[in-house]
């Protein structure tokens, strides 16, 4: 019987550009998998590997970098969100920069996105099963909802942000589904090392209603470290495929220049060619 093969992908916000790259090249090459799972900037952009829109994440961060309704700090303070709700979660996949959901739906791939409950501090894994229903997009939004730059989002029965803080690389969850042998790309290069968040004293004063939520951020660094070192044993047991960029990438979270976007996206692009040939020869071996 085919071992089931997973693609999970790392968050990071505009680090996500490098994924955006990585996928390109996979749709590029034909590289197929069983199972999508993305934490954050990883589904915002890693959605289009399923409706086959290469160069989508890219073009529309280029087009609406300076715009005030899609990242910025008057966004924030006039709606509680950096990244402006209704124009990046509506108005550019509804309108702007369309995406196809109909190529999405019937990918017949599943496809996860990784929220954390603010009432639990634990991760949720939601299957999303159609890009443009408003319901379903407010889960995508929740997952990529970054701690002190947006508001709680409430979807299903859950309030909740970012999934990175619950599980930023869910490489277990991946395989407890049955995923045996997963394609994993990260953000960071190999030599990261989370540390403790600085911001603590004000997340614990923001959230101080959400005790969970504030006990997850303390620990997320050593989370954090623990996951990418079961990632590094995963490709070391033949289990897993890690790609990452061969260097710090050059962007903060909230960057806002276009040609810093396109550096990040063309280091994905290199890094997952430079790769291609060992990444066929795992998929190889996992299509035995």
């Amino acid at each position: 019987m085919k071992e089931k093969l997973g693609l999970v992908m790392e968050g990071g916000a505009m680090r996500g550009l490098f994924t955006a790259g990585v996928i390109d090249v996979f749709m590029e090459n034909g590289i197929q998998t069983d199972g999508v799972i993305g934490v954050s900037a990883g589904a915002t952009f890693g959605c289009n590997y399923l409706t086959k829109q290469k160069g989508r994440p890219l073009r529309y961060c280029v087009r609406f970098a300076k715009d005030p309704r899609f990242c910025s700090v008057p966004s924030l303070l006039l709606t509680g969100d950096m990244f402006g709700a209704e124009f990046c979660y509506h108005t550019i996949p509804e309108t702007l920069d369309p995406i196809d959901n109909e190529a999405f739906r019937s990918s017949g791939v599943p496809f996860y996105i990784v929220c954390t409950d603010v009432n639990t501090g634990k991760a949720v894994y939601h299957q999303c099963k159609d890009m443009l229903s408003r319901e379903e997009l407010e889960w995508v939004r929740a997952g990529a909802s970054m701690p002190l730059c947006s508001q709680i989002v409430k979807a299903g029965r859950y309030e909740m942000l970012d999934g990175g803080i619950a599980d930023s690389i869910p490489l277990k969850f991946f395989e407890y589904k049955g995923y045996a042998r997963n394609i994993v790309v990260l953000t960071q290069p190999a030599d990261y090392v989370k540390e403790p968040n600085s911001m603590m004293p004000l997340v614990r004063q923001v959230y101080r209603k959400y005790p969970n939520l504030i006990r997850a951020m303390e620990r997320r660094h050593i989370i954090y470290n623990r996951q990418t070192a079961y990632a590094a044993e995963a490709e070391q047991a033949g289990r897993a495929f890690v790609i990452r960029p061969p260097e710090k990438l050059p962007v903060s979270h909230l960057t806002h220049d276009p040609d810093l976007m396109r550096e990040v996206y063309a280091a994905g692009r290199q890094t997952a060619m430079s790769r291609l040939p060992a990444l066929q020869e795992f998929i190889g071996i996992a299509s035995r």
